[in-house]
């Protein structure tokens, strides 16, 4: 059977305006992707690179991507190797020293690769570079504002402006015929990730009832104010819950401000969890606080109950799928998604979202579980619990991710205006940054 007859068959059901599946000359045996993106981003990547795998089981494939993303790699069954990319002048997500593209490219174009695949975004900058890879044949998005290569433009699929960002990226293997494996993420742990944990914070080797509080972002226009989640915190150290603090090195300052905010004891961790230690972690707790940033999808990955605090980010997009294991909270604004780093409005999405709206989402996951022992958080006596009543939604699902129309209302509280021309978009539109 012929490659692209396989092709055919293994296609989904598709739109009129691909009744049939591109047609890729000859073998398919080494395929390269080119998703140089964040945690989160490349965790939404995973089904459609499962897909890939399935569609192509005996090609060997290659991700391109960003450095820290070679740990994860090295556990992917649907990936088999890697190559770091050095960055591109227009490209936000890392420094580029331009001296190491040559030597980048050289590298690409020497593995002779038979496809190249641009799961990275909308295309007007990674088009022309994915095409650079000297691949026979490649394929990825493309919106009005892209390139495509004229022998190759059946391999490209109009960019999705809709949708969460796991369809998105499937959308491109479902335009190539490719069959799909589930939507689910992957995160393999391994037990020497338990045991290094164990190590690194001995009150995790034995049962405990703990609850990790995750306040950072990349931007600070995604989060929460800290005084909020130092909130959070005592309220769950005062319902008898150990408080986990996690984030990033670069995070440490914002951490220890959120530390001395608390007025309970907590531990610690930000900046001392690998990627692996970190999953860890989140796959013992009991749930995760956070802002809408990569430690999510880690723990949509790995099963463990979350509330997320969505400001600026596009919910529809990046919430976790499983609406009832994970909460999100967020305040349907005309400024979403928000395009800056910093807010210009003082975080107006982010401050509409209340403490006593987390707590109840906390509790409604704590109604879930099927342990006999679960507790309510908000209502064991912690300080402000009582102003719950008055201050929450009626809604014990008002989190819950989805369009505008099913966000919760908080009254509609005026806000100041916002200049809509500084919210252009991006030449490449991508990941979550």
């Amino acid at each position: 059977m012929t490659t692209v007859m396989a092709l055919q068959r293994r296609r989904r059901a598709a739109p009129a305006e691909r009744a049939r599946a591109p047609q890729l000359d000859g073998p398919i045996e080494r395929i390269v992707v080119f998703r140089a993106l964040m945690l989160g981003d490349l965790l939404c990547a995973v089904p459609a690179l499962r897909a890939l795998r399935r569609g192509f089981p005996q090609a060997s494939i290659t991700l391109v991507g960003l450095p820290w993303a070679e740990a994860l790699v090295e556990r992917l069954a649907c990936v088999d190797r890697f190559i770091e990319f050095p960055g591109h002048p227009a490209l936000p997500e890392r420094p580029c020293d331009v001296r190491a593209l040559p030597v980048f490219l050289a590298k690409v174009q020497s593995q002779r690769f038979d496809l190249a695949l641009q799961l990275h975004g909308s295309g007007p900058v990674v088009n022309p570079l994915v095409a650079t890879f000297g691949a026979r044949h490649s394929a990825g998005f493309f919106d009005a504002a892209s390139w495509r290569p004229p022998e190759d433009a059946a391999c490209y699929a109009p960019w999705p402006e809709r949708g969460h960002e796991i369809e998105r990226m499937l959308a491109l293997t479902d335009w190539l015929g490719v069959a799909r494996d589930g939507t689910q993420l992957d995160f393999p742990l391994q037990a020497a990730d338990h045991e290094a944990l164990a190590g690194l914070w001995p009150g995790g080797r034995r049962p405990a009832r703990y609850v990790c509080v995750h306040a950072g972002a990349q931007l600070p226009s995604r989060r929460w104010p800290v005084e909020r989640f130092a909130e959070v915190a005592n309220r769950l150290a005062g319902a008898g819950r150990t408080v986990v603090l996690t984030g990033t090195a670069q995070e440490a300052e914002l951490i220890a401000a959120l530390s001395a905010a608390i007025e309970y004891p907590v531990v610690n961790l930000a900046g001392r969890t690998s990627l692996w230690t970190l999953g860890a972690l989140l796959e013992g707790a009991e749930a995760l606080v956070c802002n809408d940033t990569g430690v999510s999808h880690v723990a949509a990955a790995l099963g463990t109950p979350s509330v997320v605090v969505s400001a600026g980010s596009d919910v529809e997009r990046w919430a976790p799928l499983d609406r009832s294991r994970h909460r999100v909270l967020w305040q349907p604004m005309s400024c979403r998604p928000c395009s800056h780093a910093v807010c210009p409005i003082d975080n107006a999405c982010a401050r509409a979202i209340e403490v006593a709206e987390v707590m109840q989402a906390l509790d409604a996951l704590a109604a879930q579980r099927s342990d006999a022992g679960a507790s309510r958080y908000a209502a064991r006596g912690a300080a402000g619990a009582a102003a719950d009543a008055d201050d929450a939604p009626d809604a014990a699902d008002a989190g819950d991710s989805g369009a505008a129309a099913d966000a919760r209302d908080v009254g509609c509280r005026p806000l100041p205006p916002v200049v809509q021309a500084a919210r252009r978009p991006p030449a490449e539109r991508s990941g979550s940054a």
